[in-house]
């Protein structure tokens, strides 16, 4: 692995990419940084050995850039950029929302463009990112992608109009679960467990779960089904989910999401 990759504005999710990468057997050296405070800049090159550079050095150094930076904030940046960016860099967006057209109006014509949708369980190598080419990115490009973002976990394939679902379902997805975990941790304690026994007993059954759904190869109602006895403990419990329109909700939520992912790509912050 030769090339050289800047992750330019390095919050937690581009600092648990460069540690992924690093792990996979990229070479510290290789991997430039751009941060807004300079200290966090030195905390990296402390903690991982990779080279704090200025955005416009990025661009000129570089091969791959990574753009982590909030969406509000893409723009600007790439007013900064376009000067210094030659078209055959490639330009990776990991900003929610924020079509390919938006940097191919803004950059030299013909730069590759690739839109990348993680997670933040990108933190401990379990991400889930969707990957989707604009008009001048290439089968190479889209394989430097899953190259890069493969090291923090699982990558797919899809056509950008499907990015908003899929920030919708697994972008925002981890929060959701979260939320969950955290209802049934009160539930929990209003029948009588202490919060640690409680959260313990959540965690590892979720953690279960998410093994059974991905290893068994059975669909999800099967594997529920499974567990729901005849007139038993789960069907009721299934009943009052549905009762209180709870697959209702869920879906509502994450068209919500996605309608704010689509407000996010016109322009409205």
């Amino acid at each position: 692995m030769t090339q050289k990759v800047a992750v330019l504005g390095t919050g937690k999710i581009g600092e648990a990419l460069l540690s992924g990468m690093i792990r996979a057997g990229w070479a510290p050296g290789d991997l430039l940084v751009t941060t807004r405070r300079p200290e966090r800049a030195e905390e990296l090159r402390a903690r991982h050995g990779v080279t704090p550079v200025t955005n416009a050095e990025a661009a000129k150094i570089a091969d791959t850039l990574i753009l982590t930076v909030k969406p509000q904030d893409m723009g600007t940046l790439l007013d900064e950029l376009a000067p210094h960016i030659p078209a055959d860099r490639l330009i990776i967006s990991g900003a929610a929302g924020i079509p390919t057209s938006f940097f191919e109006e803004r950059l030299t014509t013909g730069t590759p463009v690739v839109r990348v949708m993680t997670n933040t369980p990108a933190l401990v190598d379990e991400a889930m990112s969707v990957i989707s080419p604009g008009t001048h990115a290439t089968a190479d490009h889209l394989a430097t992608a899953e190259e890069i973002f493969g090291a923090v976990g699982k990558t797919l394939r899809v056509p950008e109009s499907q990015q908003d679902a899929c920030t919708a379902l697994s972008g925002s997805g981890p929060a959701y679960f979260f939320y969950l975990v955290e209802a049934m941790t009160d539930a929990g304690i209003l029948l009588g467990l202490p919060r640690d026994k409680a959260h313990d007993l959540i965690v590892q059954s979720a953690i279960g779960a998410a093994v059974m759904l991905r290893d068994s190869g059975e669909h999800p109602v099967k594997l529920r089904e499974n567990v729901t006895s005849p007139a038993g403990t789960t069907i009721n419990a299934i009943r009052e989910l549905e009762s209180h329109g709870v697959r209702a909700a869920l879906i509502a939520a994450l068209e919500a999401a996605r309608d704010r992912s689509r407000e996010l790509a016109s322009g409205n912050t």
